[in-house]
């Protein structure tokens, strides 16, 4: 007997998004928080090129991930709500994974994956926090956490199938918006970026001398050569206070 958790996933995994063809035509204020559609304006015709590209895909039946409703989703969080930037590199490639923010997973997912495992595990040495069965980061993101991947899609079972296609725009003006927005008006707003591994390391240059915490992946490639043990989620917190702003509570529920 399949469970109604089961049944969900089943359903999330076989979903191909057909609403992929209706985003390029959508006003950005359809897409995203105004202030993100307003610091997005700039790169608005590479968006839709790169929309159009994703709505190409799905039409000619590739499995987009994530889910069309979610490939934007990161841009929900208000660019001025935003103190912690966490740069991940593109979507999980598991159907059922992807859901528009680095990192996270549906709470539903069993197992989560293993970078995000990884990411607990740090975060248990780190803070002494234990981890958790789930992958939902909400939790974080209604803190100003900003879970952005460098790439928003891509098509399921094949890593990294959507780098070049335009995204790379994309995410360097959202990632300058953000590093913008830090010194508006003379006024300095927190601000500590977290880049896990070489490609989101890139982008440090943009963040005009935001402070920034760098490491090695998550991944299980990787994590052993520099990421266990970097302490990100203290040293951010710390980062923050130094800037006057609240830290983040890293703690997630038990149960999404």
């Amino acid at each position: 007997m399949v469970s109604g958790e089961e049944a969900l996933f089943e359903l999330e995994a076989e979903d191909h998004s057909p609403d992929f063809g209706s985003l390029p035509g959508k006003a950005l204020e359809d897409l995203m928080a105004p202030d993100w559609a307003e610091a997005l304006s700039g790169v608005e015709n590479e968006l839709r090129s790169v929309l159009s590209f994703v709505a190409g895909e799905a039409a000619r039946g590739t499995h987009v991930l994530p889910a069309a409703s979610n490939i934007l989703r990161a841009f929900r969080l208000p660019l001025a709500d935003v103190k912690v930037l966490i740069l991940g590199q593109d979507p999980y490639p598991t159907p059922g994974h992807a859901v528009g923010l680095s990192f996270a997973v549906a709470g539903h997912v069993r197992p989560i994956p293993r970078s995000l495992a990884n990411i607990y595990r740090e975060m248990e040495s780190d803070l002494g926090l234990p981890p958790r069965v789930h992958g939902d980061l909400s939790a974080w993101t209604g803190q100003g956490v900003l879970l952005l991947n460098r790439v928003l899609s891509v098509a399921a079972g094949a890593a990294g199938s959507h780098r070049g296609k335009g995204w790379e725009a994309i995410t360097t003006a959202a990632v300058a918006a953000v590093a913008r927005r830090r010194t508006t008006a003379g006024q300095q707003s927190p601000l500590v970026a977290i880049l896990w591994g070489k490609d989101a390391e890139a982008v440090q240059p943009l963040l005009d001398g935001a402070p920034a915490i760098t490491s090695a992946h998550p991944s299980p490639l990787s994590a052993s050569r520099g990421f266990f043990g970097s302490r990100p989620f203290s040293r951010a917190n710390a980062l923050l206070r130094k800037q006057g702003a609240d830290p983040v509570i890293w703690e997630l529920p038990p149960l999404p």
